[in-house]
């Protein structure tokens, strides 16, 4: 699991930082990125205040501009 965990994250890294670009294998991690924190932040709410950057809500809100093809 943390093998997979490290893709999603190098992922999502590399579309932040241009060398890959945003497509829907990039949100697709994002989104399980995202649904993880959700699920740790119901464990214990001391992951309540873990946000992700204003650069990954960016490339969230690019979601609605990327075409399926």
């Amino acid at each position: 699991m943390i093998g997979t965990d490290l893709n999603h994250c190098q992922v999502v890294v590399k579309s932040l930082a241009g060398d890959r670009e945003v497509d829907e294998g990039t949100l697709a991690s994002l989104t399980i990125l995202r649904e993880r924190l959700e699920r740790l932040k119901k464990v214990d709410e001391i992951y309540e205040r873990i946000s992700f950057s204003p650069y990954v809500r960016e490339l969230q809100a690019h979601k609605n501009t990327v075409g399926i093809s």
